[in-house]
């Protein structure tokens, strides 16, 4: 089934209204990412680069990936799901296309879509090599952290924790454990992870996950996920998660929140909870994970 959308652009928001999405709650309003004059000047100087790559060479898939990454950066995420859609009729077995269109969908908040895409990307790549994944939007050291497929594994367990399917979720997060070529790979799963198991009982396998965590882990740029779980694992330091979190709206703090608000929600604390779901779905982080999964915890509540 095709999805048909139409885009308004008012108010510095773009509106997107699908007429067949297989019934999903895709959003019907696309928020722009925030960003400084400098950033957006750079991004859209590296969006004409990829465009005119892509341009020379319309049948490479690497240059559509890149084209696509690069206008999504953007906000335009809607623009980069039919770039990548068009990349999957040129090349149907290329397991990035998927990886990168679900990553979008997910975005939109199209869960079913990206579902699908993973699990498709994760049927393509099951016994294959793993390769390192670049990075967009390099970390400090301008080492890249993560690989086609670990992305893969952590995508579509977010969609299946999303979606309330625990266990499921859990089966992906605790591949990706088994798999994790360094700390950073592994903290980010094991976050994850160890919400699977708090939402599904299992309290015991949940203390002992943490056990494997270290405040000294060696990381290069996963350092909120590593925070969260040493809260969780000794649950000393709320008022400092408070104090940074008040601070500045970054995607940092904005990831910060979320951790806090889980760790309040998982100890009872439900109103404290929800207070800071408010404060992520408040703030201007849109695109970002802990804000669509902010969203549905107050669809949750609601």
């Amino acid at each position: 089934m095709q999805t048909s959308y139409k885009i308004i652009l008012a108010c510095g928001l773009a509106i997107i209204s699908f007429s067949s999405v297989s019934g999903q709650d895709c959003a019907t309003q696309i928020v722009p990412p925030v960003l400084s004059v400098a950033a957006r000047t750079s991004m859209e100087e590296k969006l004409a680069t990829a465009k005119a790559g892509y341009e020379l060479a319309p049948n490479s898939a690497d240059a559509l990936i890149w084209y696509g990454r690069r206008t999504a950066y953007l906000g335009l995420y809607s623009e980069a799901i039919e770039l990548y859609t068009r990349g999957l009729s040129q090349h149907p077995n290329d397991a990035r296309l998927y990886r990168h269109r679900g990553h979008r969908y997910l975005s939109i908040r199209c869960l079913d879509k990206a579902l699908e895409d993973f699990k498709q990307a994760y049927a393509l790549t099951r016994g294959k090599p793993d390769e390192i994944e670049p990075d967009g939007m390099p970390n400090a050291k301008g080492i890249p952290t993560s690989t086609l497929q670990s992305n893969i594994r952590y995508h579509l367990g977010l969609c299946l924790y999303l979606k309330g399917q625990y266990k499921e979720a859990a089966r992906y997060y605790k591949e990706d454990l088994r798999k994790a070529a360094n700390p950073d790979m592994y903290v980010a799963s094991a976050n994850w992870l160890y919400l699977c198991y708090r939402r599904l009982g299992a309290d015991s396998k949940a203390q002992k996950l943490l056990k494997s965590i270290e405040p000294d882990m060696a990381l290069i740029e996963n350092f909120d996920y590593l925070k969260i779980l040493m809260l969780h694992k000794d649950g000393l330091n709320a008022t400092k998660f408070k104090e940074a979190i008040t601070q500045t709206s970054s995607l940092s703090n904005t990831t910060l929140a979320l951790g806090l608000a889980n760790y309040y929600l998982l100890n009872g604390q439900k109103e404290e909870a929800e207070r800071l779901f408010r404060v992520i779905t408040g703030g201007n982080q849109w695109a970002s994970f802990a804000f669509i999964t902010a969203e549905l915890e107050l669809k949750r509540i609601e």
